[in-house]
Order: C-alpha cells, then sequence, then structure tokens
C-alpha cells in the first residue's frame, strides 16, 4: 500500500492556527488570574506579567507564520476598511498593560487629531504589537506612539529610549522581503512579516514600507509603517 503524501505546510499551518486559538484563551485567563492577583496586592503578579509577555509574543509568531504561510499560497486574505488611528493603537497599548503597569514602563501617544485610513487592521495590529513588545523589551523606561499623514501617506512611529537597532538589523530593513536572512534570529522573521503585510498594501502603484532607525525623540530605537 503507497503511504499517503503529507503536505506538511498545510499541517503546520493548521496545527498553528489551533495552538493560536489556545494560546489567546490562556492570555485571556492570565489577563483575568493577574487582575484578581492585584485586588489582593500578590506579589506573583510580576511573574505573571513575564508569562503574559510569553504567552502574547508566541502568539505573534503564530500569526506571523500563518500569514507568511497564505501570502506563500498567494491565498493572503487584505480586509481593508477605514480605521481611526487613536482607537487601533490605544487598543494596541491596551493589550499589553499588564507587562507596562508591572514594568512601571512610560506610554504616550502623539496621534494626529481624528485621523483615520484604510488598511487591514487585523494584519496590521499584529505587525506594530510586534514592534511594540520589542521596544517594552529594550526600552529603558519610556516608549512613544505616534501616527500623522505625510506626502499623502501614513505614518506610524514607534520610538523608544533603549540602546538602538544593532547594525544587521537596520540593514534587514533596506532590503526587500526576498533578500531579509531568516536564519539571523527570530527578528529577522519578525522584519520579513513587516515586510510583507506593509507591501501587501497598495494603492494606485505605491506601496507601503518599513524603515528602521536610531535617535528619534526618544534617541533608541525608532520604527515606521508608512502606508499608501
Amino acid at each position: 500500500m503507497e503511504r499517503p503524501v503529507i503536505d506538511f505546510a498545510t499541517v503546520l499551518a493548521s496545527s498553528a492556527h489551533d495552538m493560536k486559538n489556545g494560546l489567546c484563551l490562556l492570555i485571556q485567563l492570565i489577563d483575568q488570574l493577574s487582575e484578581k492577583m492585584r485586588l489582593n496586592n500578590m506579589d506573583e503578579a510580576e511573574e505573571l506579567a513575564s508569562i503574559h509577555y510569553e504567552a502574547s509574543r508566541i502568539n505573534t509568531n503564530l500569526l506571523q507564520m500563518l500569514a507568511m504561510y497564505r501570502a506563500e499560497k498567494d491565498v493572503l486574505p487584505l480586509n481593508i476598511d477605514s480605521y481611526y488611528l487613536d482607537e487601533t493603537l490605544e487598543e494596541l497599548v491596551a493589550q499589553n498593560g499588564l507587562y507596562i503597569n508591572n514594568k512601571s514602563l512610560s506610554v504616550t501617544f502623539d496621534i494626529e487629531e481624528e485621523l483615520s485610513w484604510y488598511f487591514d487592521q487585523d494584519l496590521v495590529s499584529n505587525l506594530l504589537n510586534d514592534i511594540f513588545v520589542n521596544a517594552m523589551r529594550y526600552c529603558n523606561n519610556s516608549i512613544i506612539v505616534s501616527a500623522k499623514t505625510l506626502n499623502n501617506q501614513l505614518h506610524v512611529t514607534i520610538a523608544d529610549d533603549g540602546n538602538g537597532y544593532p547594525e544587521h538589523m537596520l540593514q534587514s530593513a533596506i532590503s526587500s522581503p526576498q533578500n531579509i536572512e531568516l536564519n539571523i534570529s527570530r527578528t529577522g522573521l519578525g522584519l520579513y512579516f513587516a515586510q510583507l503585510i506593509a507591501a501587501a498594501h497598495e494603492d494606485n502603484g505605491s506601496y507601503g514600507s518599513i524603515k528602521l532607525e536610531n535617535g528619534g525623540p526618544l534617541n533608541g530605537s525608532l520604527f515606521t509603517l508608512v502606508l499608501p
């Protein structure tokens, strides 16, 4: 009897989808437990915040893997609609509130008033969450999340007061998605995903992009997402 051919990529994508759902439930339970611990002034809240951080990071990795699998199969759906940036970015920060509060981080907003834009909220939010999570990890204390229009494009930036991006990350951000070295670390995967999602947003021949710099308002890392 001939052994059936297994499409490992499809199996992996299906498994990742199931794991993602389980992790989302786990993160919700951690949030509920953290609130109970906070009300009872329990000392373990900081450890729970670290668990929440790691679970969120793994969930982000699974979402990235699923999106890249669908892109490779040419079935990456874009659900474009208009969204207000203040609501999108405030929700992004609120999702990480447990870690922010326990680490006593300062997060401020600088968002153009009544700014709305057309994009895929799920994909863009996941992209920005990955950048924000890294900013939380590597900053000293402060993060600024901003959004504005410039040259008829949307610019969303996440700045921190850490030590800045290493040189290999700055060089990778210049590369096209096809040329990014995924074997550098998980960082390579995150940059590939960011490039992929940004470039998937197109308007009249203009494509989205990302930019990594050192400096900015907090003299640390500065990530910019540009959408047409």
